[in-house]
């Protein structure tokens, strides 16, 4: 069986350590090196985990921030599949022992099965 693996992205972390507190310390330098993304959209890339990401953002973050992409992204093992957290969420911690600190950002909401009807 192969190892399934997540990352933790770490973009507030490192802001941090180079003394930038806002999300708006984020924006004037993208946008110097042609990233032009929203408010909210700079917000969402501090404070959540992308899904997707273009590599011009990456290295324009790489670069305003002096650092590599080992500092933004690391490599960890993923807490468990869907049906060991359904069959934990029952009675006990979810699978990986995350228990009361998996956060909201975790949760997905299920895609729904439409069926047609015979009338």
């Amino acid at each position: 069986m192969t190892a399934k693996l997540d990352y933790r992205w770490r973009l507030r972390e490192v802001m941090a350590e180079r003394g930038m507190f806002s999300t708006t310390d984020l924006r004037g330098p993208l946008v110097e090196r042609g990233i032009d993304l929203s408010a909210s959209q700079v917000y969402r890339l501090v404070v959540e985990k992308p899904e997707r990401l273009s590599l011009r953002t990456l290295m324009a973050l790489l670069d305003i921030l002096g650092c590599q992409m080992t500092d933004l992204i690391v490599p960890v093992a993923a807490a468990g599949s869907g049906r060991a957290r359904k069959a934990a969420a029952g009675g006990g911690a979810p699978a990986g022992g995350r228990g009361a600190e998996a956060g909201v950002g975790e949760l997905r909401p299920r895609r729904a099965r439409i069926t047609p009807t015979q009338p």
